[in-house]
């Protein structure tokens, strides 16, 4: 039995920007303290340290604090307020009135919206959480859209290590983490309103339909 998840199995790593650096052998790798780990490695490499460095645009009414990079081509909003480490790579768009608490990867023209809030995520190119939506210790994938006010919920009532059912694989597994979101694989979807419970995972192409409450792997197709 697999006690591991492989990134590729949700995310194919050669077609996105900084690909290899997401490339490990446990997608649970990609959270908590590794994500740290790993958005401040490239915050270094871009000569950023304790203060935030703009390349972009960005609204003089909006609150940068601590380590921050928003790369050329990328805009970020009035009103926005982002907490380091956090790296927004060229032609992202955080929008009025976002807020990302650190420990976040916004990539290439990937989209954090109006009144969203982003903590201790990933999003890989052109993911798009657009309109009031909760995202927390999560990865998106390559070119997923969360619908207005999706929740990615991130810890359970009970507070206990979260568990998932392996994606190609007949057993549920550790995670090793207490806060987990979701992993969208790329090009998922989610309506209106939906909430995914910790834990969850939507493979490639699949979709949450408005106003539903999902939990578990989803394989194919949609959840009703």
């Amino acid at each position: 039995m697999a006690e591991s998840i492989n990134p590729r199995l949700l995310f194919d790593l050669d077609k996105i920007y900084r690909g290899s650096q997401f490339a490990v052998s446990d997608v649970f790798q990609l959270l908590g303290k590794p994500l740290t780990a790993l958005v401040e490695s490239m915050l270094r490499d871009h000569e950023v340290t304790d203060r935030p460095v703009v390349k972009g645009r960005v609204s003089p009414q909006a609150v940068l604090e601590g380590a921050v990079y928003v790369a050329e081509g990328a805009e970020v909003g009035p009103f926005a307020y982002i907490q380091g480490p956090t790296f927004i790579a060229a032609g992202a768009e955080v929008r009025h009135g976002a807020f990302i608490r650190g420990s976040a990867y916004i990539g290439p023209k990937a989209v954090v919206g109006h009144t969203t809030e982003v903590k201790g995520s990933i999003f890989f190119d052109h993911a798009k959480a657009g309109h009031f939506a909760y995202v927390g210790d999560s990865i998106l994938g390559y070119d997923i859209n969360l619908g207005a006010g999706t929740k990615l919920a991130n810890l359970k009532l009970k507070g206990d290590e979260v568990k998932v059912q392996h994606p190609s694989e007949p057993t549920r597994i550790k995670s090793g983490l207490r806060k987990l979101g979701s992993l969208l694989g790329d090009r998922a979807q989610t309506g209106c309103n939906a909430v995914l419970s910790p834990g969850t995972i939507l493979l490639p192409d699949t979709a949450v339909l408005p106003c539903v409450h999902y939990h578990g792997t989803l394989l194919k197709g949609l959840a009703r």
